[in-house]
């Protein structure tokens, strides 16, 4: 056997074990040897991996997506890191931003000419729902759903994505998603035993993931908006029946809000519902909200016209494999939050209490003089 058929031999046996590597550990075995760092470089398998992670780039329109914007190896070195924020402002007493009294137009919807070059059908959304490792749902989304005039009220209203009120001919599911006790799910006698107990919320909290990516096709980038898994969430809301779940991440706003990062808000609805099978009456879950906002440190949502510009600088954001840091910027923004929060009651108290006090003053003195 000749030299070549050997070497030939040993690169087919190297193939054959890099394309069972996650992302992760193929890029560690890049790093071992020359022959692995090599192989490594191969597109098809980047493209497993991405598969493997998110089902929607198995469609042939997001394959030349992804193509165009760099290739497999580019979108998974942008895409799984999660963004993360190290720039949330710690929040004092008496540091509310201070808005002028009079607005450009410039100043109140952020630069113009910026804006000019950003266009909702830059961006591209692909989103994967996971439950315990299995994808339950994939679709895209092209452009920014109902965005055509954006000129008008896109630019002025708030900002939101609902991305169930939206089809596409190219998903491979269009029907309801749901989960079942076949997916893993705790059976449920009853809601009042849930309540009690909530196996069925936790199992749902703990299995969920969430990846939202946003894609911007003319500056050809990529960043994951989701926190993968839940950073929060509330049960029985707002019916008995209703679990909701919060993803996101802090985006940066510096130089377009007063307040220099905003919350990208993702919210997932399941709602219980009883049906039937083999003779039994089997617990089900069915997804009823999937949907994108922004929201600033006020909790007021950020209209449409600077929502595109979020999105464009987020896009470059740094981005880190280790989660504890993404949950530090989010703790951070909630922190600013809600301190500012509790400023704001402060005030409107001792307001409130002001009012009282001068009311009773003048009711006293009116009192006086009639005396």
């Amino acid at each position: 056997m000749s030299d070549k058929t050997i070497a030939s031999l040993n690169s087919d046996l190297y193939y054959d074990i890099l394309r069972r590597l996650d992302g992760a550990s193929l890029a560690s075995a890049a790093c071992t040897c020359a022959s692995f760092c090599s192989i490594s470089k191969e597109e098809v398998l980047w493209e497993n991996v991405c598969s493997s992670l998110w089902q929607s780039t198995n469609r042939d329109d997001v394959k030349s997506l992804i193509k165009s914007i760099g290739g497999f190896k580019k979108f998974y070195a942008d895409c799984f890191p999660l963004l993360v924020n190290k720039e949330v402002p710690e929040f004092h007493c008496n540091s509310f931003v201070d808005y002028p009294d009079e607005l450009t137009e410039a100043e109140y919807y952020g630069d113009i000419d910026e804006f000019e070059n950003v266009s909702p059908s830059d961006f591209a959304s692909i989103i994967d729902i996971r439950y315990k490792d299995e994808t339950i749902c994939s679709k895209v989304l092209w452009g920014i759903p109902n965005a055509n005039g954006f000129n008008g009220w896109f630019s002025n209203c708030p900002f939101r994505i609902d991305l169930l009120a939206y089809s596409d001919r190219n998903d491979d599911d269009t029907g309801e998603v749901t989960l079942s006790e076949t997916d893993g799910l705790p059976p449920v006698m009853s809601m009042e035993r849930e309540r009690k107990d909530g196996k069925l919320w936790q199992e749902l909290r703990a299995g969920i993931q969430l990846s939202w990516i946003m894609v911007n096709r003319k500056l050809k980038q990529a960043a994951n908006l989701s926190s993968l898994i839940p950073i929060g969430g509330q049960r029985h809301w707002p019916t008995d029946k209703d679990f909701l779940i919060r993803f996101g991440s802090v985006l940066p706003s510096k130089y377009i809000l007063p307040w220099q990062v905003v919350e990208c808000i993702l919210l997932m609805k399941f709602r219980v519902i009883y049906g039937n099978g083999t003779g039994e009456v089997q617990t089900n879950l069915k997804l009823t909200e999937l949907s994108m906002q922004l929201g600033d440190v006020e909790g007021a949502h950020v209209n449409g016209r600077n929502s595109l510009l979020i999105l464009k600088e987020s896009l470059g954001c740094p981005r880190s494999k280790n989660y504890s840091e993404v949950l530090e910027s989010y703790h951070l923004f909630s922190k600013a939050q809600s301190e500012l929060k509790e400023e704001k009651m402060r005030n409107e108290s001792m307001l409130d209490r002001l009012c009282i006090l001068s009311g009773i003053t003048a009711f006293a003195i009116f009192c006086y003089y009639m005396l």
